[in-house]
Order: structure tokens, then sequence, then C-alpha cells
């Protein structure tokens, strides 16, 4: 795979890249959280559960400490209504900022974690659709060249 919907091309994924050490001293490169997280916004019904468990584990790992990019990273992408409105109530003035870009911010100062879940099922609705449609011609073009290499 050569793009990945919705995010840069290889070299601007490459210095945004995350780096960890195995304990053999192996160094692995690796795509960063938010570009991983927004590779796994997919049609793939199991891209949507590890999406909501890679931000909750970052949540957990740095909510003592969090920075500001960091509450960004969460308000834009958390997907488990609890730990959203808990973020949402505790930075308000952040979150009324990015309720331009993330809509269903600004509902969750006004909702409760029930409705908050619908508001994310039809975020993800809504980004399944984006994914079927960016394939749509791919895959009809893809269709097109196996038939033409089966006539040859």
């Amino acid at each position: 795979m050569t793009v990945l919907r919705g995010l840069p091309g290889f070299e601007t994924l490459w210095d945004r890249r995350t780096t960890i050490e195995a304990p053999d001293g192996l160094r692995i490169e690796l795509l960063s959280l938010p570009d991983l997280i927004q590779s796994k916004k997919t049609q793939g019904d199991k891209d949507w559960p590890m999406i909501r468990r890679l931000v909750e584990a970052h949540y957990l790992r740095h909510r003592e400490e969090a920075t500001e990019a960091q509450l960004r990273f969460w308000l834009l992408e958390c997907r488990t209504p609890d730990i959203l409105l808990e973020v949402v109530h505790d930075h308000r003035p952040l979150a009324a900022t990015l309720a331009s870009e993330r809509g269903l911010l600004a509902l969750a100062l006004e909702t409760g974690p029930e409705q908050l879940e619908f508001l994310l099922a039809g975020e993800e609705r809504a980004e399944r659709q984006r994914d079927r449609e960016y394939w749509r011609p791919l895959r009809s073009e893809l269709e097109q060249l196996r038939r033409g290499a089966s006539l040859e």
C-alpha cells in the first residue's frame, strides 16, 4: 500500500514516526499514534475497537501530565464516552475550540454517555462511508486491470 487514505505521503509520515527499542536493542520504526489511528479509520470491523483501545491506553498512560497536543488528540479521536466526557469537562475551552473540527464536542457538554455513544456511532458510520467512497473507483480500476490481464 503506497497511499493511506487521509494521510500525507511517506516522507511526512516518516518524519512523524515513533521509534521503539526492543529489549535486544533492535530499533523499530512505527507510524505515530495519530497517524496509526487515521490509517485504521476504514470499513473494517476490527479497526474500530482497536482505535478505541489505542486512544484509551494512551489516555490512561498520559492523563496525569498531559500536554496540549495530547489533549487535542484525545478530544479529536477518543471513542470512549466516559473518557471523552471527562476530557471535555476538564478542558472546556479547548473542547469548544476544537468543536469546529469535531462537532460532537459541542454536544458532549450537554449530553450523557448514552447519547454520546450514539453520536460516536454516527461518526463511525460516516467515516466508513468515506472509506467506501474512497476505494470505490480504485477497486473498479483494479477490477478492469484484472479483467484485462485475464484476457491476454
